[in-house]
């Protein structure tokens, strides 16, 4: 406990409203910077003559393996170092990939930058969730990782939106330097990210909620106590698994097919996607965060907090069909509900996690569906779909592939968050 005088004390008087604030502002900008490459991707691939397999890997390996290695190094992290502190450094980390991002002038070193931004975007993701949790008590928990969410999503959505703007902007005035617009997008993107990166600094460490004990627990120990939650964690991952497959495929290569399907650039479509992106973001979590206290208060043993998951991976399930979509309306809204359905049951995930898995395994259990859920969704997703597009034909064939690879995973996704509901009603 803190004692008068304690600068500790004085840390944790922060209000909790403006800590959740700042979380969203960092996940905005990682988000932000990370997103913006898929909305110019084509106009990188014209530039650099890249192929959509190497497109895929930039956008697929390139965060996979990061998330892969370092996601529960730092989940253990998270549970036994200063948060704020690790916040900071992932922000520093994706704002130097944005910059290298800006001059990178091959794969190789292309490669390199956008794994740094990955790096710095995803893994802030197990850092932010656990501040807030702490910040918050059970029982509001779901509405406060609604304001995370909100701010996750709204950088998604201004990654399309901002980005496109600015590229027709430096697309007319020639851009920074001399830099060709798309590069010059990630140089002021960048240059933004870095002045938003000390704002972390104003954040204070909350002191911890439900830990069952206060001995720090060894690694062992830890991997022990999710174990013996592996009838729930693993069907909740297939679960979230599914669901980031589909919405990943559909953030990559979204844009391209809207290129290729619709002859339409990036400053065409990009405002108009950056609000699907947003509004679908935005009242999926608050669906979500809602539906998840909301099944937490009538109890069931844990398994009404997912009630809202079920429904909401159901309802999206055929609109992973968007690529397909004759006329860009239809599009638009069957991506607006695919992407709605995908902000929920995150939404939902993460709070079942929160409330459900002790304090003391929060982390790695975050940093664990991170890590897998990552070098799934990003390492196998993008590859699954250019090479059904290869079997298909070529790369003209983007838009069937697509559809089939996100309606399969959505079908895995529903059948996982329906066992995971079931099963975390049982004792462990």
């Amino acid at each position: 406990m803190n004692q008068p005088g304690d600068p500790s004390a004085t840390r944790l008087a922060v209000p909790a409203w403006v800590t959740l604030l700042l979380l969203a502002l960092a996940m905005a900008s990682g988000n932000i910077v990370l997103g913006v490459f898929s909305a110019l991707q084509e106009a990188a691939k014209a530039e650099l003559q890249l192929s959509d397999n190497q497109l895929g890997l930039l956008q697929g390996l390139a965060v996979s393996i990061p998330l892969a290695v370092l996601s529960i190094p730092v989940g253990l992290a998270v549970d036994r170092r200063n948060r704020v502190k690790l916040l900071f450094w992932m922000s520093a980390i994706w704002t130097i990939g944005t910059l290298l991002t800006a001059i990178a002038h091959s794969m190789p070193l292309l490669f390199a930058a956008r794994m740094l931004a990955g790096i710095g975007a995803n893994l802030s993701t197990t850092i932010a969730i656990s501040i807030a949790a702490d910040v918050s008590l059970p029982a509001t928990r779901g509405r406060s990782l609604l304001v995370l969410t909100i701010g996750k999503n709204a950088g998604t959505a201004l990654a399309f939106a901002l980005g496109g703007m600015l590229f027709g902007m430096f697309k007319l005035a020639g851009g920074i330097g001399k830099l060709e617009p798309w590069r010059s997008v990630h140089l002021a993107l960048g240059l933004a990210s870095l002045i938003l990166t000390f704002a972390i600094l104003l954040i204070r460490e909350p002191e911890r909620r439900e830990v069952e004990t206060t001995v720090r627990l060894p690694l062992r120990d830890v991997a022990a106590g999710l174990w013996l939650r592996r009838k729930f964690i693993a069907p909740l991952f297939l679960g979230q698994a599914g669901v980031l497959m589909a919405d990943a495929a559909a953030a990559i290569w979204a844009a391209p097919v809207l290129n290729r399907s619709f002859g339409l650039g990036p400053e065409q479509f990009a405002g108009w996607m950056g609000g699907v992106i947003f509004v679908a973001g935005v009242l999926g979590a608050i669906i979500g965060g809602y539906a998840a206290d909301l099944g937490h208060q009538r109890g069931g043993g844990g398994g009404g907090i997912l009630t809202a998951a079920v429904i909401a991976s159901l309802i999206a399930l055929p609109a992973a069909l968007f690529p397909l979509a004759p006329s860009v309306p239809t599009f638009a809204a069957a991506l607006f509900v695919l992407l709605l359905g995908g902000a929920v049951t995150g939404l939902v995930t993460a709070t079942a996690i929160a409330v459900i898995i002790p304090n003391e395994l929060r982390g790695l259990c975050i940093g664990l569906f991170i890590a897998l859920g990552g070098l799934v969704a990003f390492g196998i997703s993008p590859s699954l779909v250019t090479g059904l597009s290869a079997a298909m034909g070529g790369e003209d064939k983007l838009a069937p592939a697509l559809a089939t690879v996100g309606l399969c995973v959505s079908i895995l996704g529903s059948a996982g968050f329906f066992l995971a509901k079931r099963r975390a009603c049982q004792p462990i």
